[in-house]
């Protein structure tokens, strides 16, 4: 067996380990089951490739996210290194193939999304492979106590009875206390172990701005800021506007969302690591899995739902270890809007059923079919049809998901393909008898290799182009062949899949598990208030976000708040007249932060947070779980 740095060396070209990552490779190595958790930028992929690549066999990477997958099996193919990855909206043919190839050529590593776990013929299939290690990515996904919960993951536990001794390695960039106990049970962890890097980021500064005109701030925060930036919003409306006022103000910004075709991420992604681009505005489909050191500051302009999720977002920014910047942009109604979440989240029966009769009709799909097949999904086209709320109907699928009804997976590219269906004598005769099409064939085989044997990958752009021809009648040149049955011609796609995980059933008999409902929903509700609590408590930045994820920490000295407290804003007599109120609202009753604001008109929220800070340094106020209380001393 090599040894985990010759491996590192060979085909990284690293000569150490970053903190953990040995640790975390021995004992998989071990055989032992453990559980990483490492920060964005953490190197956690670096944990299970090593090991991978040091045994005999393969390891089967569990992930949700289809654009990862395919990225890092792109960039480990580059390496050298025999990987593949199985999604929904693949061929039939393709899978059955990387699944031969995972038994009997050389793969050392494949990726599977979760749902794939439900199919008795990928199962049937993985029992023949030699795995040496099962690596669950995303694993807070498993947790019902987590903030992205995919029943999917469930079923990761069944595939351990397939898998015999083999170890499992579970990753996250986040995880509360809660779902660290819950990871390791749903994945029958037999002696694991939990590697768990600080979360702390001293290079980091996190900042709170209380503002109404937020495009404003972000023009002066990116001027002030020299170097590269992410600006995340909440809906794709957004980031075009903002990265329009960006570009009429001087700045080199573009904008991301996944309702962009595949080649268009794709390009603007590429702009912004190269710097073509300085600023990317963008939802929370940018960022997974971009490796982009120099990033001086992340800027949220609408408060996220999930301080797992903000985590993960501002962590984005100086993982070279310099100096950058966090900024959550926060205005008094930003809280009304997380509030509304909680309800348009978890939407009534009636809206979840005429939803799921509508799917029905949309793909004219019987009662009792459908488990576990794919279906290209326009969710625009879909609201069109059938006349629905898109923000409703989102959210009514996503139950339906976490109900385990279906699974919606984001867009994918598809490349097209092509795969000759006669022999060579064949052809050439078909040639001979159809002038037009000849170079068009002699083309299509002088670009690719093993046409005749399996599905090869083609460009028609590209193709019209060497041919001088519109790329429209190249196509119908190419559909022809394929009507013709010279060739199976398959054209990209770049649509989101929907999978039935259950066969349909009458929309009036789907049910759904109300003891899961209402938990979700109260877990929803506290994760919400946690991220209000986070924009609205004049505590260190840092030390409340460590804190959720159950570490202990001193001050930052660099966020708003403790910096804030070395200046003096106000008077001897302002303070005084602020204390006397907060006094008396605490002596009256318990309030949260966001509660206490609400009795000081919005203007005045500035002063009461620095006199609040002031208080509760000084032991006059303290927390009681979640609420201040005033102490007589």
């Amino acid at each position: 067996m090599q040894q985990p740095k010759d491996i590192l060396k060979q085909y990284w070209g690293y000569d150490a380990f970053r903190p953990l990552q040995q640790d975390i490779i021995d004992a998989a190595l071990n055989g032992k089951d453990a559980l990483a958790l490492l920060p964005t930028g953490g190197g956690k992929s670096i944990c299970f490739q090593v090991p991978a690549l040091c045994m005999e066999g393969i390891c089967l990477v569990v992930s949700p996210l289809i654009a990862l997958m395919k990225d890092q099996v792109q960039n480990l193919k580059k390496r050298g290194i025999a990987a593949e990855a199985i999604y929904s909206g693949m061929h039939r043919n393709e899978i059955d193939r990387i699944l031969d190839n995972c038994i009997y050529g050389g793969t050392k590593l494949l990726y599977l999304s979760p749902e794939r776990l439900a199919n008795e013929t990928a199962i049937a299939r993985i029992r023949k492979m030699k795995v040496n290690l099962l690596a669950v990515d995303e694993a807070h996904c498993i947790s019902q106590w987590g903030y992205d919960f995919r029943p999917s993951y469930l079923k990761i536990a069944e595939l351990r009875e397939v898998l015999g001794e083999v170890p499992v390695l579970a990753l996250t960039a986040t995880a509360t206390k809660e779902v660290v106990a819950d990871i390791q049970e749903k994945l029958e962890f037999k002696n694991g172990q939990v590697f768990s890097k600080s979360f702390v980021r001293g290079n980091l500064a996190y900042v709170v701005l209380q503002e109404e005109n937020k495009l404003k701030k972000l023009l002066d925060i990116v001027k002030k800021v020299p170097g590269t930036g992410i600006v995340y919003v909440r809906n794709r409306r957004g980031t075009e506007e903002i990265a329009r006022v960006l570009t009429n103000n001087g700045i080199r910004a573009s904008f991301y969302h996944a309702g962009l075709p595949s080649g268009v991420r794709s390009a603007r992604q590429e702009e912004w690591i190269n710097g073509k681009v300085r600023v990317m505005a963008c939802t929370n489909a940018f960022g997974m899995g971009i490796d982009k050191p120099d990033v001086r500051s992340v800027v949220h302009m609408d408060l996220p739902d999930s301080l797992e999720a903000y985590f993960q977002e501002a962590g984005r920014a100086g993982r070279d270890g310099k100096k950058s910047y966090a900024v959550l942009l926060y205005a008094p109604k930003d809280k009304a809007v997380l509030e509304r979440n909680v309800e348009l989240s978890f939407p009534p029966m009636k809206e979840v059923r005429q939803v799921y009769r509508a799917l029905g009709s949309y793909f004219q799909l019987a009662t009792g079919s459908s488990a576990g097949r794919p279906f290209d999904f326009d969710l625009l086209d879909f609201c069109k049809n059938f006349k629905l709320d898109v923000l409703k109907t989102f959210s009514c699928l996503k139950l339906l998901e976490r109900e385990d009804w279906l699974v919606m997976t984001e867009a994918v590219y598809i490349p097209s393909t092509f795969k000759v269906l006669v022999n060579r004598e064949q052809l050439y005769d078909f040639q001979l008898k159809n002038k037009n099409l000849d170079l068009v064939i002699k083309t299509l085989l002088r670009v690719t290799e093993g046409a005749f044997r399996n599905y090869a990958k083609i460009n028609e752009n590209a193709i019209a182009r060497f041919l001088k021809m519109p790329t429209d009648k190249l196509l119908l040149a190419l559909h022809q062949l394929h009507k013709e049955s010279i060739i199976s011609y398959r054209p990209s796609k770049d649509k989101p899949q929907l999978i039935f995980t259950q066969e349909r059933v009458s929309a009036d008999n789907l049910t759904i598990d109300m003891k899961r409902y209402n938990f979700l929903k109260e877990r929803y509700q506290k994760r919400i208030q946690k991220a209000i609590a986070y924009a609205t408590t004049p505590r260190c930045r840092s030390q409340q976000l460590l804190a959720y994820f159950a570490e202990k920490s001193a001050p930052c000295g660099v966020c708003d708040v403790c910096l804030g407290r070395s200046k003096s804003q106000l008077s001897k007599d302002d303070f005084e007249r602020y204390k006397s109120k907060i006094k008396m609202l605490l002596k009256r009753e318990k309030l949260t932060e966001a509660e206490l604001l609400e009795s000081f008109s919005a203007n005045r929220h500035a002063n009461v947070l620095h006199a609040l800070t002031y208080l509760l340094d000084e032991g006059f106020v303290e927390h009681e779980k979640e609420k201040l209380i005033w102490k007589n001393i």
